[in-house]
């Protein structure tokens, strides 16, 4: 069994690879002030961008969710990889040669599952690219420039060919050292009758990336009449294949979704390469399933919801065309973007509409016209007898109970009152309260009262520049935290500089006991600094500083307000040494003060029973509290 990595490479991969660049591939981030930057939490569904991102200090935090850490734990917890598959992943990103304390180099064998399933399809994706240049791909290569699609398109899409045979691509796997468990398990091959054999032949191949651009799974079209075969098949579901989770481009899209705040989503694999070519760049399509929940977050994070981003949907004109249209207003309201639907006047798809028309048709397609919400109440008033008082009633019933589904009451109305107007009903007000009425028996049926009750895990509402009181953190004894308490909020900010700036109060920080820290979950922080050495550690390498300290954390709910307390802005407007020293100054002097009340209350409740003795010590340690309190209050932190 391979042995543990070296420390000092993982020290080395962790400074390599910055944290906002990976973080990148997945969501979109926005200046956040303070050197941070911001996006929408991907570890839980908000409206408001909550998840923070501080390259300086590399390190992540999500105020939402209370997700944090470095970039290792930001991967590990999206990609579900352990600890060494991650710094193995970052390594070869960082192209970093890693060393293990035990056993040398790790086999190819003992790395971990994803990172080997990883592997097994960028081997395919390249057998599957050299396989389309053979006479046998001459059907496909046919197939491609049918469609207007020519070597260099091909290339481009990483596009290939599957041969016919039953085993070729398995063989080449085993010679490249991969086990039958792992092409089984990756869904590259299948169970044959003498062993395995592969998934895909004789077919065209697109691979399938995931939003970071690894490969992940395969889209596969027939090209024979003697394949009994689906007309597409896809990968099945693996560890790293979930087809709800995947949309094909999205590698090759998702810099300019997030630049154009745009996206177009289409049907099919041709479809987003005519897109792409014709110059259309945010086109992307799901693979071989209805678009659903799971996209609609990855695409919500790209286009972090402002008010301007789009999302145009291009379905065929024909019923199941506008099925999918349906369905697709059924989570419309999901976006805070606004949805329209492009479809071509022929009932032409991008990939026809491109070969027929040229580039500039397609680019004229998604010019977004239609919105989604009107496209499909048309279809569902369009299906009755707008003529007679029976045919409104029924019409207005189903669309009604689609609208009544908004839960924006302001755009419900709005909505509510056009319905009237496709119904062909003059009492718009009628209307309207028809779906109002729907809704509210919608509410009283179990509804989602967390949506009712407004956006969900937005970022701590700031007031005066200092976070309001959060809910109290869970797996602490004692009092909750309350920011509008002084000493709190004194407390936080001290801790915060600890761990930010920690040379503008080390030495004397280090001299401060837990004792000082009211509030539990900051003695908790306060320990985690000590056993990591003292902020006198951060002194020399503030990144390795904040891993020993997010290290000590005895359970992530510690370590969670450690990387809070390390990405979160400062109350203060100036940071330096004059500010340092106030809340320096302001912790130790309420410390002084209740050390002083509670000796004076031992003294007055003991009475006339307390040894003179005890009583000379008591007075002495008053005297000399009062004594450093005073100096305190005249001199701040030149007398600590």
């Amino acid at each position: 069994m391979a042995g543990r990595i070296n420390d000092d490479d993982v020290k080395a991969v962790r400074d390599a690879v910055p944290i906002d660049s990976v973080v990148s591939e997945y969501l979109q981030l926005r200046n956040a002030g303070g050197g941070n930057l911001k996006g929408l939490c991907p570890f839980h569904d908000e409206k408001s961008p909550s998840f923070q991102v501080s390259p300086g200090k590399g390190l992540f935090h999500c105020f939402g969710c209370q997700e944090g850490g470095d970039t290792i734990a930001f991967v590990m917890k999206i990609d579900h990889l352990s600890f060494s598959e991650t710094v193995e992943r970052l390594a070869a990103k960082a192209g970093i040669t890693l060393r293990y304390e035990e056993g040398g180099y790790n086999p190819s064998h003992q790395r971990g599952e994803r990172i080997r399933l990883i592997e097994a399809h960028q081997a395919a994706a390249e057998f599957y690219v050299r396989a389309l240049e053979s006479p046998e791909a001459e059907i496909g290569r046919k197939f491609l420039a049918d469609r207007g699609f020519d070597q260099d398109a091909a290339a481009h899409f990483r596009v290939g060919y599957s041969p016919a045979g039953w085993d070729h691509l398995t063989r080449y796997l085993r010679g490249k050292g991969f086990s039958d468990k792992e092409l089984i398990t990756s869904g590259l091959s299948q169970d044959g009758r003498r062993g395995p054999i592969d998934r895909f032949r004789g077919r065209l191949m697109w691979p399938i990336s995931d939003t970071a651009g690894e490969i992940v799974g395969f889209g596969a079209r027939k090209l024979r009449d003697d394949d009994n075969g689906p007309k597409y098949l896809n990968t099945p579901e693996t560890p790293i294949y979930k087809k709800s989770q995947v949309l094909y481009g999205i590698d090759l899209a998702k810099k300019d979704i997030a630049k154009a705040s745009r996206a177009v989503v289409v049907e099919g694999y041709t479809d987003v390469m005519a897109c792409h070519l014709a110059g259309v760049t945010t086109a992307i399509a799901t693979c071989g399933t209805a678009f659903g929940n799971d996209h609609i977050k990855i695409l919500r994070r790209l286009l972090m919801d402002n008010g301007s981003a789009r999302v145009i949907f291009t379905f065929d004109g024909d019923s199941a065309g506008q099925k999918a249209a349906l369905r697709a207003f059924e989570d419309d309201q999901k976006f805070a973007a606004e949805t329209y639907i492009a479809i071509a006047p022929d009932g032409m798809d991008p990939c026809d509409l491109r070969l027929a028309k040229g580039d500039d048709s397609v680019r004229d397609l998604v010019e977004p016209r239609t919105p989604l919400f009107e496209f499909a109440l048309r279809q569902i008033v369009g299906r009755y007898d707008l003529e007679t008082p029976a045919g409104r009633a029924a019409a207005l019933d189903e669309a009604a109970a689609v609208v009544a589904k908004i839960k924006t009451s302001s755009v419900q109305r709005e909505v509510a009152v056009q319905l009237a107007g496709f119904v062909g009903i003059l009492d718009q007000e009628f209307v309207v309260h028809r779906v109002a009425q729907l809704a509210r028996w919608a509410r009283d049926k179990g509804g989602d009262t967390a949506e009712r009750g407004g956006r969900r895990g937005g970022a701590p509402g700031m007031r005066g520049g200092a976070p309001q009181q959060p809910a109290p953190a869970p797996g602490f004894s004692g009092p909750a935290l309350n920011l509008r308490s002084p000493a709190h909020r004194t407390e936080r900010e001290l801790l915060k500089l600890a761990l930010q700036k920690p040379a503008l109060v080390s030495p004397a920080f280090d001299a401060y006991g837990l004792d000082e820290f009211t509030a539990p979950p900051y003695a908790a922080v306060r320990r985690c600094i000590e056993e990591a050495g003292g902020a006198e550690q951060g002194l020399a390498d503030n990144r390795e500083y904040l891993v020993a300290v997010m290290d000590a954390a005895p359970d992530n709910t510690v370590r969670s307000l450690v990387t809070e307390l390390a990405v979160e802005v400062f109350i203060g407007k100036t940071i330096d040494e004059t500010y340092a020293g106030m809340q320096l100054v302001h912790v130790r002097l309420r410390a002084v003060d209740r050390r002083i009340n509670d000796v004076q209350g031992s003294l007055a409740r003991l009475g006339s029973h307390v040894a003179p003795q005890d009583l000379a010590a008591a007075q002495n340690e008053v005297w000399v509290l009062q004594q450093y309190a005073q100096s305190l209050r005249a001199h701040g932190a030149a007398a600590l």
